[in-house]
C-alpha cells in the first residue's frame, strides 16, 4: 500500500503592524472610559447638577483627551517596536485619509475616507486601526482648519471606528464576497454610530429655549433621550445615511483592489519579521 503525500494550503496569518500590549491596552481603556463619559454625561448626571459648567470645561477635556490619545499611540509604539516601515505605512494611509475627507465636505455626507479606515483596520489590525483613525482625523483637522474642542471626540470616535474593523471575525481565513459583505455591513452601521456619537458631543450645548429637541438640564433622562433621538432624526439622519451609503458603495466597488494592495504591502513590509544583521565576510 503506497502512501501519497498531500499538501494543504492554509491561509497565511495576517501580520499586525501595531500589537496592543498591557500598557497600550490600559491606556486605550482609560481614554475610552473618559471618552464615553465625555459623550454620555447628559444621561449620567442628575438634573440638579450644574451641567452648564461643562461648556467652560470643554477646553480642558480637549487637552486631557489629546494627552491620553498620545499616550495610547506612544504605548503601542513602545511595546510593538513599530519600525520605520510601519511608520511609513501609517503616514501614507493617514495622509490619504486626510486628503479624502475634504472631498465631500458639506455635500450630503459624501465622506470617502470612512471606507479606507474600514479596510485598513481590517487588514492591519485593531491596534493599527485605532492609531490610524485618530492620527488621520488629527491630520485632516490641521488640513481643513477644524481644530477645536470637538477634535478629540472626532479622533476618539474615528479610532473606535477603525479599531472595530480590525476586531471583525475571520481576519486570516474569510475572503471574497463574504468578507466584502461583512465589511460593507460594518461600514454602514458604524457610519451611523459615528454620526450618533458625534451628535452627543454637540447636542448638550444647544439652548433649551431654541428648540424642543435641545438638551434640557432639568428634564429626566427619558425625556432627554427622546429629545436626542428627535435631534438626530431632524439634523443628521440624511447626512449619516449619505456617509453610510458612500461607505458601502466604495467598499463593494473598490474594496477588492484596496484589500489586495494593503495585504500585498503588509506581506512585503514583513512587520513581524525581526531585523538581523550578519557580519560581512572578507
Amino acid at each position: 500500500m503506497s502512501l501519497r503525500e498531500t499538501t494543504r494550503t492554509y491561509p497565511q496569518r495576517q501580520a499586525r503592524a501595531v500589537r496592543l500590549g498591557p500598557r497600550s491596552l490600559t491606556a486605550l481603556a482609560l481614554v475610552s472610559a473618559v471618552g464615553v463619559a465625555g459623550f454620555t454625561w447628559p444621561f449620567l448626571a442628575p438634573p440638579t447638577s450644574q451641567l452648564s459648567a461643562h461648556a467652560q470645561d470643554a477646553p480642558w477635556l480637549f487637552a486631557g483627551l489629546l494627552v491620553l490619545l498620545v499616550a495610547v499611540v506612544a504605548a503601542a509604539i513602545s511595546e510593538s517596536g513599530l519600525g520605520p516601515k510601519a511608520v511609513a505605512m501609517l503616514g501614507v494611509l493617514a495622509a490619504t485619509g486626510a486628503a479624502l475627507r475634504p472631498i465631500g465636505a458639506g455635500t450630503a455626507g459624501i465622506e470617502p475616507m470612512f471606507f479606507l479606515m474600514v479596510l485598513s483596520g481590517r487588514v492591519l489590525g485593531p491596534g493599527f486601526g485605532f492609531t490610524l483613525g485618530s492620527v488621520t482625523m488629527f491630520a485632516s483637522a490641521l488640513l481643513t482648519g477644524g481644530v477645536g474642542p470637538w477634535l478629540p471626540f472626532q479622533m476618539l470616535a474615528m479610532g473606535w471606528f477603525a479599531m472595530g474593523a480590525g476586531l471583525l471575525p475571520g481576519p486570516d481565513r474569510l475572503r471574497g464576497r463574504a468578507e466584502l459583505a461583512m465589511l460593507a455591513g460594518y461600514g454602514f452601521l458604524a457610519a451611523f454610530a459615528y454620526g450618533t456619537v458625534m451628535n452627543m458631543a454637540g447636542w448638550p450645548f444647544m439652548s433649551a429655549l431654541a428648540s424642543n429637541v435641545a438638551f434640557d438640564p432639568h428634564a429626566p433622562v427619558a425625556a432627554n433621550l427622546a429629545r436626542f433621538v428627535a435631534y438626530c432624526v431632524a439634523t443628521s439622519l440624511g447626512w449619516d445615511l449619505g456617509r453610510a451609503v458612500v461607505t458601502v458603495v466604495l467598499t463593494l466597488t473598490l474594496g477588492p483592489a484596496v484589500l489586495r494592495a494593503l495585504r500585498r504591502a503588509t506581506r512585503r513590509a514583513a512587520f513581524e519579521t525581526p531585523v538581523t544583521f550578519e557580519a560581512s565576510r572578507q
